[in-house]
């Protein structure tokens, strides 16, 4: 268009096109998105030159609060703004209801910038006249002039750069820019009034994504850089000498010239002091400003930042710390820098300041810790700072009490941890904030530190005082809330009194193992039920009056229902086995088989195998259904061959069974024996051949010792398989054999009572959590 003669236009056509709505994502604002196409047509009409630019308008709603007529609103906004057609104002409407319903969130307030208006001039540089952008040209002479008249230039010119509609002409002026980046960069160390103030001019350039080009290109990121790691310096050296004289002064307490002396390097230090973190301060908000592109923010990594800004956390400025926190958090979602935070021992010194008076401070810093809080190694560290204390006693508070709450979900997830919580008021706080809710949905992160606490048994014993538990049973059942059941099934894990509380809420209980119910609600019931291990507990009553047989063999079936209910099934069967009477119930009914026929189905399922064949285990053990599993199943056969599998918790339930059956059937004892001989000499064989002087069990450990095979006297051939040396045989020599324990063997009772006495359930993988890395590089960290 500048190439067009003036004399060969006739007029200019502008339209504008493709207006489209939305909401600003941090203010109370709406965004008008909207094309102009401009067009200069000849002498004849004809379009002789055709430009588009995409535009935006922000249309701020300041008088936007709960209380506006959101109708009346977007009438005005359609009226009043001639981009926006009238046909919109149904869509105004929706956008002014949402902006007027939407919460002020953390991380809006952590994404939005600092704005230059935050920031006043501070005491020094104050002066009495006022800047006009007119003068621009004069106020540059004044930084070729001595210190004093470049800190007056510099001083009016960012009266100028505070006001956004400035920037766009100073961008214009590469006089006053050059200038004012020679002088920051010649005489920084000169005046700290003077590198504060110019520095502050290009912060108000920084705050707009637009203008980062031109701070980039003047290099003040790195000369900031070199400033902050000068002033620490500094800061080392004001300290020692501070400590100098202090230690002067005590020595010789009754020299009055040496205590007034401390008293003026000391007020001489806080007022350096002050001008030191003025100066810090804009620093470090223009690198958090330039930081926006990773690249950068990786070039301030290289020139060590993490550990600049965690040596400033021992300073006592609380906008100095709002600062420093914020750029912490947002380099900690990257791996290296976490771990240079963990280098420098970051926790550690946050802790000392959490919490503190400074809402926004003690919010940046809490979403801080949530970051750190994703390794387990600085999860440790927090535990050992003594955060868990301080974390609970922000639960009272309605602001703090979200972040409070994630960071020791963390800190739950770990085992070690889990009875710390004991020592504080977390619980009592979170079972109040649990009641508290009545029958509105609880917040998740509330019930997930619920129930991670719940793992625990000092922790359980506290949840289940008073009328704990009741309530947390009434609330289950009435609102089938499946995390308040999952938490009760770890209540119920717990031996001793705990444990003995459920007595009174069996019923409630099975009456909720049906068909209508959902399935992730029973799988927690059962679950529960599972663990109730009491003796005083009638099962066969229980099953009887709430006819829970038929459930239980109906979803047996393969395919019936999701593995995850068939399985708590299957571990239901095997506690409710432990009773004599309800597994003589269950024989009869014809369980046993379709046990047998699920575990031909399921046998690629560790899981699943562990469990059936602990059902079987426990049956074997009484004498109305040992006959049963022996002589009417086939379930002997599945325990020989499971003898051989490669998880370890199986071969031992099904060689703890094997034994059983062996004990008590001569005819399955005789195969049992020739199984296990055939097992162990052939891998003795292996062994042998590969010049290995070890016998290895399949998980690598060696069961013989350092002892040799052939010095065993009591191992010989013979036509029915291993005899000792006396001609007597007993299974018991099989377990002991399995368990190392080579020694004579005596009889101590039968192998049924001993393993009885002795075997628990396999333990299921509920509530499994792999503790694993959340880090794992730059590509995959993702922002919080």
């Amino acid at each position: 268009m500048d190439n067009l003669q003036a004399g060969d236009q006739r007029y200019m056509t502008r339209r504008v096109k493709g207006c489209s709505l939305d909401v600003h994502p941090t203010e109370k604002a709406l965004v008008v998105q909207y094309e102009v196409e401009a067009t200069i047509l000849g002498e004849l009409g004809e379009p002789v030159v055709g430009e588009r630019k995409e535009c935006q308008k922000i249309i701020r709603l300041k008088s936007l609060n709960a209380n506006t007529d959101t109708s009346s609103l977007a009438r005005k906004v359609v009226q009043e703004c001639r981009l926006i057609h009238s046909s919109k104002l149904r869509e105004v409407e929706q956008l002014l209801f949402y902006l007027q319903n939407r919460k002020e969130s953390n991380d809006n307030q952590d994404r939005k910038r600092i704005s230059p208006r935050d920031f006043s001039a501070y005491a020094g540089v104050e002066l009495n006249e006022e800047a006009s952008i007119s003068s621009i040209d004069e106020y540059v002479e004044l930084l070729y002039e001595d210190i004093q008249d470049k800190i007056r230039g510099a001083t009016l010119i960012f009266q100028l750069a505070r006001n956004p509609d400035n920037l766009e002409e100073l961008i214009q002026n590469e006089t006053a820019l050059g200038a004012l980046a020679r002088v920051l960069r010649e005489d920084w160390k000169q005046s700290v009034d003077l590198a504060t103030t110019i520095i502050y001019i290009f912060f108000c350039f920084s705050s707009f994504s637009q203008f980062h080009g031109l701070v980039t290109h003047f290099k003040i990121g790195a000369l900031c850089m070199n400033i902050i790691e000068h002033e620490l310096k500094r800061y080392d050296l004001w300290q020692d000498e501070l400590q100098k004289k202090k230690k002067a002064y005590e020595e010789s307490a009754e020299n009055q010239n040496m205590k007034k002396e401390h008293e003026k390097s000391f007020r001489k230090y806080q007022s350096l002091l002050n001008k030191q973190e003025q100066l810090l301060r804009v620093c470090l908000c223009l690198l958090l400003n330039l930081a926006e592109d990773t690249r950068t923010e990786l070039k301030m990594r290289n020139k060590n930042i993490v550990h600049m800004l965690v040596k400033l956390l021992d300073r006592q400025d609380e906008e100095l710390l709002l600062v420093v926190v914020s750029f912490l958090k947002k380099l900690s979602i990257f791996l290296e820098n976490k771990n240079d935070m963990a280098e420098a021992v970051a926790v550690e010194k946050l802790a000392r300041m959490f919490p503190c008076q400074h809402e926004e401070l003690l919010i940046t810093t809490s979403r801080l810790l949530l970051n750190l809080s994703f390794d387990a190694a600085l999860r440790s560290q927090m535990v050992q700072a003594g955060l868990i204390p301080k974390l609970s006693s922000l639960l009272a508070d309605e602001g703090q009490r979200q972040l409070s709450m994630c960071i020791l979900y963390h800190i739950s997830m770990d085992d070690r941890f889990k009875s710390m919580f004991a020592d504080t008021d977390c619980i009592p706080q979170l079972m109040k904030l649990v009641f508290d809710c009545g029958e509105e949905k609880m917040d998740v992160e509330l019930i997930s530190l619920c129930i991670n606490l719940a793992a625990n048994k000092s922790n359980a014993h506290l949840i289940c005082e008073g009328n704990g538990l009741k309530m947390l049973m009434k609330r289950a059942v009435k609102l089938k809330d499946v995390l308040v059941m999952k938490m009760i099934r770890n209540l119920s894990q717990h031996s001793g009194p705990t444990k003995s509380l459920f007595l009174d809420h069996v019923g409630d209980l099975a009456a909720q193992i049906t068909e209508e119910e959902s399935e992730e609600f029973v799988i927690e019931c059962l679950g529960t039920l599972a663990n109730l291990t009491i003796p005083d507990l009638d099962w066969a009553l229980l099953l009887q009056e709430y006819n829970l047989v038929p459930y239980l063999k109906d979803r047996l079936k393969p395919g019936s229902a999701e593995d995850d209910l068939i399985l708590e099934v299957v571990i239901m069967i095997g506690t409710v086995s432990m009773d004599d009477s309800c597994a003589a119930m269950l024989a009869k009914s014809g369980i046993i088989p379709a046990l047998i026929e699920l575990l031909r189905v399921q046998q690629e399922d560790d899981e699943f195998v562990c469990q059936i064949v602990y059902v079987f285990y426990q049956m074997v053990l009484h004498k109305a259904t040992r006959d049963v599993i022996t002589k009417d199943t086939q379930a002997p056969d599945y325990l020989i061959d499971l003898m051989h599998d490669n998880n370890a918790e199986i071969r031992k339930v099904c060689d703890n069974t094997l034994d059983i059956i062996a004990e008590y059937n001569e005819e399955w004892g005789k195969k049992i024996q020739n199984q296990k001989f055939r097992r162990y000499n052939g891998r003795w064989l292996e062994m042998v051949e590969a010049g290995q002087p070890f016998l290895y069990e399949e998980d690598g450990e060696a069961f013989m010792g350092s002892g040799d095979i052939l010095e065993r006297a009591d191992l010989f051939y013979s036509a029915d398989g291993i005899i000792s040396a006396d001609g007597t045989i007993s299974p018991e020599f099989y377990a002991d054999f399995q368990n190392r324990e080579l020694g004579q063997t005596g009889f101590m009772g039968s192998i049924s009572e001993q393993l009885a006495a002795s075997s628990d359930r396999p333990v299921s993988a509920y509530g499994f959590r792999p503790d694993e890395q959340l880090f794992f590089s730059l590509a995959t960290a993702s922002s919080r």
